[in-house]
């Protein structure tokens, strides 16, 4: 299984990749570029996918999607990772009030719909690339946070942990020395679940309206641009950012699923 989402993402990747190379060097159309072409072409030899209400090809918007829907997804689970890790660590490992106030605080964004969560963020942070990640971000830093703290509750405990007291080491040492790489290894299965998860809130958001400018090929985006057409009968304009979406979020979890069962039996 691990396999199967290893490739299925690999595919993604070299499709983010080789995309922006093709456009430069004429070989595909720019995601923005068909004012010329008909409206709403069904797909042909000239267009395998079709066009969309602008003339826009629908393969090229769909296959430039790849590319920002993986760069958005990797810049938020990212930061979530740098944010909420450490803070589930620290607060893991000193209790007290800190960790009482951050428990609560992060307690209560896990309550909130994942979804419903992203909506109000992006209409703190607004539209566009980064300001969508640093919503996305703020979503799963909870997640990163309750897992990693729990561990460090239970890694705290150990012997181990007692006996570098003893010799006098100071809590940071402790910390970077030994609760990380004994609670780190959670974490690569919740990074996995985390970009699937993304990439369905990240095509949610555009597909309300509030994620990237249309000017930006996403396929949440091309999907509420493409509501009222399918109703008329033409389904290319939804189908294949759909497929897209839809492959991807498989990938990442098998990839995911396989991960977690690989580390199971090694455990």
């Amino acid at each position: 299984m691990a396999l199967i989402g290893v490739g299925i993402v690999a595919a993604y990747l070299a499709i983010a990749l080789v995309t922006p190379l093709l456009i430069h060097f004429g070989v595909l159309p720019s995601a923005n570029e068909g004012l010329s072409n008909p409206i709403y072409s069904s797909p042909s030899y000239e267009h395998w996918c079709g066009t969309d209400r602008l003339g826009r090809d629908v393969c090229v918007r769909t296959m430039e999607g790849c590319g920002v829907a993986l760069k958005v997804v990797a810049l938020a689970v990212t930061l979530a990772l740098l944010i909420g890790v450490p803070l589930g660590m620290i607060s893991g490992y000193l209790g007290g009030f800190l960790d009482r106030v951050l428990v609560l605080l992060m307690d209560t964004l896990y309550t909130v719909p994942v979804l419903l969560l992203s909506v109000v963020m992006a209409f703190l942070f607004g539209r566009g690339i980064l300001n969508a990640s640093m919503a996305l971000c703020v979503v799963y830093i909870p997640q990163y946070f309750r897992v990693v703290r729990n561990q460090s509750v239970q890694v705290k405990a150990e012997l181990f942990i007692d006996a570098a007291r003893s010799i006098g080491a100071g809590s940071f040492w402790i910390i970077r020395r030994y609760l990380f790489k004994n609670v780190i290894t959670t974490v690569p299965v919740l990074i996995t679940m985390n970009a699937a998860d993304a990439v369905l809130v990240l095509g949610g958001l555009g597909f309300l309206g509030l994620g990237l400018p249309e000017s930006i090929p996403e396929w949440g985006s091309d999907l509420n641009l493409a509501l009222n057409a399918v109703s008329t009968g033409i389904w290319w304009t939804a189908l294949y950012p759909g497929i897209a979406m839809f492959g991807l979020v498989l990938g990442l979890s098998f990839l995911g699923e396989g991960l977690e069962s690989f580390l199971a039996r090694k455990n």
